[in-house]
């Protein structure tokens, strides 16, 4: 909430501003980051949302500029007077009118991570229909796997780069409850605080960036192509200018907001039972490394017709698939029967019975699931009776 007033600032505000920022609206946002990055020098301190960026904070040369994404570039100039609310009861942003009509806009300083309520719905996302690419922040193109964001709870993100070589990236880390990169295609070179030297992640490799974890991507093959899961959808991205990635020392038992770093290599890994039978998984380590919080799976088909009629449900706050080669259909109920190929993407909402059918012998699928101590139902039905209730 944004309130409006032409009287002085509170004393107990303005004795706390720490910094200001002049705001610049613009239609073309990418254009104009790169214009204050790349010609005049200023560097990017924090960017949301990563996928598809409205709102850059940069900096030099003594000046802070809040770079916003806006139809009309033509509104009044801004500058942003940013507080710490410690012992404020009121921290909405407030606007002030300078006489010559300058907009000051006090706004509390605020780093806690918003955490949306949970929203369930079923999503189908297919690379077979309209594709939507999103220039997002170095240079990566995002394709959304989960349009609506359950609300805003989670985001999916199928990133590319087309062209190979040196990333245009920078030092960061992500204000986030989890997130998780699974590389599908090509490889990337990657650098992690406290990893020690740079590392290469090839297809079926996977690495968590727990919460404030700095970290930079440093180069790619040509067509590169990775699957990022994040919770919150949207979260703040902050540039550290003073680290020097990558660092030659580990650190490896050191906790980022009290999760572990994983790198999971698919090579080096073995294949066990999954929670359904005529299936096989490869364990990305993630239950653990989160404490909990979240597990990750790559799964294929172990036995050409085993175990395909299974009718199960689950009762977790999130359960992601992502089809890698191969096919199969999902019967889910409320939501009918729907093919998923290389490709496609889907979440499906807990409480709904479901089973997979009709797998292909070279299935193979990536399933995120949030959280890792899954409450599987199995269903004493067969799958006549969920196909009438898929309706």
């Amino acid at each position: 909430m944004t309130t409006t007033s032409p009287q002085p600032a509170d004393h107990a505000i303005t004795e706390t501003i720490h910094r200001a920022e002049l705001v610049i609206s613009c239609a073309a946002f990418n254009d104009n980051l790169l214009f204050f990055t790349d010609a005049l020098g200023f560097k990017v301190d924090s960017i949301s949302p990563a996928d598809d960026p409205r709102f850059a904070q940069i900096s030099g040369f003594g000046q802070c500029i809040q770079l916003r994404y806006g139809e009309d570039p033509s509104q009044p100039i801004t500058l942003r007077l940013l507080y710490l609310h410690d012992g404020i009861t009121e921290k909405d942003e407030r606007i002030l009118l300078a006489p010559n009509g300058t907009r000051i806009a006090l706004v509390p300083v605020c780093d806690e991570l918003d955490l949306p309520p949970i929203c369930q719905s079923f999503v189908l996302s297919s690379i077979a229909g309209p594709l939507s690419w999103n220039e997002g922040r170095a240079g990566m193109s995002y394709r959304d796997l989960i349009p609506e964001r359950q609300g805003g709870r989670f985001i999916a993100s199928h990133i590319r780069i087309e062209e190979g070589g040196p990333v245009a990236d920078y030092n960061h880390y992500h204000n986030i409850r989890f997130q998780m990169i699974y590389c599908y295609k090509g490889w990337v070179r990657v650098a992690y605080q406290g990893q020690g030297p740079d590392f290469v992640l090839l297809p079926g490799d996977c690495v968590t960036q727990p919460p404030g974890i700095r970290h930079r991507v440093l180069e790619c093959s040509p067509g590169l192509e990775v699957i990022e899961i994040s919770c919150p959808g949207e979260h703040q991205t902050y540039a550290d200018h003073d680290i020097e990635l990558p660092e030659q020392q580990l650190d490896l038992e050191r906790l980022y907001a009290g999760q572990s770093f994983v790198r999971h290599e698919r090579e080096k890994s073995q294949w066990g039972a999954w929670r359904l039978p005529g299936f096989e998984a490869l364990d990305m380590g993630i239950a653990q490394a989160s404490r909990g919080l979240a597990a990750a799976f790559q799964v294929r088909t172990c036995q050409s017709d085993a175990g395909m009629a299974t009718v199960v449900k689950h009762d977790e706050e999130f359960l992601f698939v992502f089809v890698l080669t191969g096919q199969v259909n999902l019967l889910c109920e409320s939501f009918g029967e729907n093919q998923l190929a290389a490709g496609d993407a889907c979440v499906i909402p807990a409480g709904h019975s479901h089973a997979l059918i009709n797998c292909s012998n070279q299935l193979e699928f990536l399933e995120v699931r949030m959280s890792a101590e899954f409450s599987q139902v199995n269903e004493s039905m067969d799958l006549q009776a969920l196909q009438a209730m898929a309706g």
